[in-house]
């Protein structure tokens, strides 16, 4: 005959179901614009819902575009509020004009080299289109807008939600793209 399985204490069940119920929310805190896992632009797995509870600004990137430079001002951006909760997301995209046809590896070189870009860049992906990246097909339904052009900015709050989206032309030092990040920083 085989020995029966210890049962357990009754106080334990409480317990066990306390622990469950605890590593629920840990789960849920990622908003469904951030559940996103992508590579970083070095090809490195980088997992979007590490961006939940800040500020974040979605911009997709070229090096040969005409707003090229912006990569100073978003810099600047970054730089100026991430010890807030904010930060920049690049994405390159060869979607607009063919104004981004490196490899990661060139892109990663020139960002690093021309710009002194130190905040996060994700792999090369499409954000335009049936083909668009999940994150773009996402930002696009939330907003209404799709990115016309290299440069279009999307901006979430903490909760993950799209709050603004800014056209290509709109520069990050602009004064509405501004406003619009410390109002996301200042409400909590």
């Amino acid at each position: 005959m085989g020995r029966m399985a210890p049962r357990p204490s009754p106080w334990l069940r409480p317990l066990a179901a306390f622990a469950a119920a605890a590593a629920l929310p840990a789960a849920a805190a990622c908003p469904a614009l951030l559940d996103h896992r992508m590579n970083s632009l070095k090809g490195e797995p980088a997992d979007l819902c590490a961006h939940a509870g800040k500020v974040v600004l979605v911009v997709n990137t070229a090096s040969y575009c005409g707003y090229t430079g912006q990569y100073r001002g978003l810099e600047s951006l970054y730089q100026r509020f991430r010890g807030r909760g904010f930060v920049v997301l690049g994405v390159p995209s060869n979607d607009f004009g063919a104004q981004e046809p490196g490899t990661d590896a060139q892109v990663a070189d020139f960002c690093e080299r021309t710009y002194k870009v130190r905040f996060p860049m994700l792999a090369k992906s499409v954000v335009a289109g049936p083909d668009a990246a999940p994150l773009y097909r996402g930002l696009a339904a939330a907003t209404g807008e799709k990115p016309g052009w290299n440069f279009h900015k999307y901006l979430l709050d903490r909760d993950g939600k799209a709050v603004a989206s800014f056209p290509s032309a709109v520069a990050p030092e602009d004064p509405r793209l501004v406003a619009a990040v410390e109002k996301a920083l200042a409400a909590r």
